[in-house]
């Protein structure tokens, strides 16, 4: 345990910002897993609904510094992709 002031002040604040990004990445791959389960059952409804849901969370862990701005926009053109193969068009959030 550290004895500076300053240290200690520092380990409280890691662990706070460490539990704030596992609970946004932990959001995140459940939407991801959503939208990645509508697509391999070729369902279009389903994948219509979950597929915003899923981008928009990729922007949020994005903007909040989470996972980086080039992962998020390789997460979601991949997604989209696929989205686009099985209904034939563009979908984006």
């Amino acid at each position: 345990m550290a004895n500076i002031k300053s240290a200690r002040k520092r380990i409280r604040i890691n662990e706070r910002q460490r539990q704030r990004n596992m609970a946004v990445k932990s959001r995140m791959k459940t939407h991801l897993k959503g939208a990645l389960r509508a697509l391999d059952q070729n369902d279009a409804e389903a994948v219509k609904a979950a597929l915003p849901k899923a981008l928009s969370e990729i922007d949020r862990a994005a903007s909040k510094g989470v996972i980086h701005k080039n992962n998020a926009a390789r997460k979601k053109a991949r997604l989209q992709r696929r989205a686009g193969a099985l209904t034939g068009q563009s979908i984006s959030a």
